[in-house]
């Protein structure tokens, strides 16, 4: 599943976020994103600078958007420049997040005092207001329409993509002995209007369950201080690694 090779140069900083800085390039089509080595939660209110994370979520963020690509996803994924950064289409991002739950986990679970880790169907999808200031608040489908933030022909396309993306990134998972609890999915669109799958996939933006060892492969190690969330990250990409060859 390799690339075609581009040849671009970074240029001025754009914008420098929790997990990312964002260069503009020669091409104004194309972003430069490099990760950083910080871990974020609460919308950024609990952050630490843990070495090694931007290149393991940069890692398994490639090989998870190049195996979408195979399966036809369309993504902002180009190619990979480093250890820690990627070209990416540019974008115009919707502020919508899109959650997928397959279980119970979260805010979900405490929220409706559901147990945690029961399996939900059908699979609950989940809209939220890309806002840090105002905690990302929850949507339903009128709001997003009232205020303008998606058409319902974008909506609907959402919606078919992430539940195609749930069900291939679950198998891939399911086959290198990973649960896909949950996940978060954000979209923009191309210089043609395109709607395109971007941000990142990965341990940071997912929940994920080691199915032999019930242990967390993913940040929830950092928020609820249970662990090195470096050691469920580096499960991760060598699972992804040896199975799909990379």
């Amino acid at each position: 599943m390799g690339d075609k090779v581009m040849t671009i140069v970074q240029g001025a900083l754009l914008t420098t976020g929790k997990a990312k800085a964002v260069y503009a390039t020669d091409d104004p089509n194309v972003l430069w994103l490099h990760s950083l080595n910080q871990a974020t939660a609460l919308n950024g209110k609990q952050k630490a600078e843990i070495s090694d994370k931007g290149r393991l979520t940069t890692q398994i963020s490639q090989q998870l958007f190049r195996f979408l690509k195979a399966q036809g996803i369309v993504t902002h994924f180009q190619q990979a420049v480093g250890e820690r950064d990627v070209l990416v289409t540019a974008l115009d991002m919707l502020p919508i997040e899109v959650v997928i739950r397959n279980y119970a986990a979260g805010h979900f679970a405490t929220r409706y005092a559901v147990p945690m880790l029961t399996p939900l169907s059908p699979t609950v999808q989940e809209y939220y207001f890309k806002n840090d200031a105002l905690d990302d608040p929850p949507l339903n489908q009128s709001q997003i329409f009232a205020l303008d933030l998606a058409t319902p022909s974008q909506l609907t396309q959402i919606e078919a993509v992430a539940q195609t993306v749930n069900r291939q990134l679950g198998q891939l998972f399911e086959a290198v002995g990973i649960t896909l609890i949950d996940f978060k999915l954000e979209f923009g669109l191309d210089a043609t209007g395109a709607l395109t799958l971007g941000d990142e996939l990965s341990p940071d933006n997912m929940r994920l369950i080691d199915q032999a060892t019930g242990q967390s492969l993913d940040k929830d190690v950092f928020r609820q201080g249970t662990g090195d969330l470096r050691d469920g990250y580096t499960t991760v990409l060598h699972r992804l690694t040896t199975y799909l060859g990379e």
